[in-house]
């Protein structure tokens, strides 16, 4: 078995790479990653003036976590002076930088990269200090910031784009017309997790970004229009915390996936957990290299235009022996087309609309969509 892939001209041992933040922070945190197993480690976004930390910044509602840190806390300089130190390491690492200024992106980018950088990614959508906008709604100011880190280096650069704008395929064509090696996506959600009803004030003090499970949907999405829509590599990013995941951003065209959030609540060791389970679930299902899936899924994905209408009514597999769940009946109030009688489900054929959300919610999946 073959977990290793080829990403913007780089070989890495598996398409596992730590997300950029406070966890790849230094060069021992690094370190750490590659011991762990990951493929490559995206360094904290390193930025020219470096962001004091606020307390607190973290916050959680049990499935996302909500963060208001913006860029690494460390200088420019010391971040040179940490990536000399990794240089040699047995492993990727891509520095994150940003700057809106096209001139100093450019500057950080070629210092970096002297440094020991193998790769580039342009963090031009952080949901926080930006206002409603992030940079990277903007398809113009894009395409400039990576046109000039393109012209500085010559490793691959790598832009990171955000749920927050209109049409995520348009800004990554231009990206690659800049001339960007690869994208990846999806940034954390612009967010307030909640409010403490007792306090009455928000979790954190400001808007903050969102990342965990809860945004995974999104930066699928992403993920498949960015393939879909340019011939760039994509890096899958949102939500991802088992080999499960992993496999639906490979299915859906990403080459490699980012993972952040859950190595803040389980560790670094869940990168090796990943990776393991990731080499089981091939062996079970006889899949020799990991490009024989990559981008299987999408083909299947189309436009709404082109679906093609099929009369669909679900079919009901047996009996059911959980007598106090009512999850099918609930969920089909709208049509009233199941009914259950002690063990034996009923569906009405004249009322079932075929919408197939019964199939999902059933613990037992004793429903199945059939044609008409």
């Amino acid at each position: 078995m073959v977990l290793a892939v080829d990403f913007m001209g780089l070989h890495l041992k598996n398409p596992l790479i730590v997300a950029a933040g406070p966890w790849s922070g230094s060069s021992r945190h690094i370190k750490e990653a590659f011991k762990a197993g990951a493929g490559a480690v995206v360094t904290e976004t390193i930025v020219s003036e470096p962001c004091f930390d606020v307390n607190p910044r973290l916050a959680y509602d049990g499935a996302g976590l909500q963060n208001i840190r913006r860029y690494s806390n460390k200088s420019f300089e010391d971040w040179l002076r940490e990536l000399e130190q990794i240089k040699n390491e047995n492993g990727v690492v891509i520095a994150s930088v940003l700057s809106q200024s096209p001139s100093e992106i450019g500057y950080l980018a070629e210092k970096v990269e002297k440094a020991g950088a193998d790769a580039l990614e342009l963090g031009l959508s952080c949901p926080m200090g930006e206002g409603v906008e992030v940079i990277a709604a903007n398809p113009n100011r894009v395409y400039s910031l990576t046109k000039a880190v393109v012209e500085k280096v010559k490793i691959p650069v790598m832009v990171k784009l955000s749920q927050n704008m209109t049409n995520i395929g348009q800004v990554g064509r231009f990206v690659q017309e800049a001339g960007g090696s690869g994208i990846s996506a999806i940034d954390t959600v612009r967010c307030i997790l909640g409010v403490d009803l007792q306090k009455r004030k928000p979790f954190l003090p400001t808007y903050g970004g969102y990342s965990g499970p809860p945004i995974k949907p999104m930066g699928l999405a992403a993920a498949a229009s960015l393939a879909q829509s340019t011939s760039l590599p994509v890096c899958g990013v949102g939500g991802i915390s088992s080999c499960e995941d992993v496999l639906e951003y490979l299915m859906l065209g990403a080459t490699t996936v980012q993972i952040g959030t859950s190595l803040v609540l389980h560790g670094m060791k869940h990168m090796t957990k990943i990776s393991e389970d990731l080499e089981r679930w091939m062996e079970k299902n006889r899949i020799e290299n990991l490009s024989e899936i990559t981008g299987i899924a999408l083909k299947e994905l189309r436009s709404f235009d082109n679906i093609k209408v099929e009369p669909k009514m679900v079919s009901v597999d047996g009996p059911c022996h959980r007598a106090e769940c009512s999850a099918c009946t609930d969920c089909c109030g709208i049509y009233e087309a199941i009914s259950k009688a002690e063990e034996q489900i009923r569906v009405d054929p004249e009322k079932c609309k075929g919408c197939g959300l019964c199939c999902y919610v059933c613990p037992d999946h004793k429903f199945s969509l059939v044609r008409r």
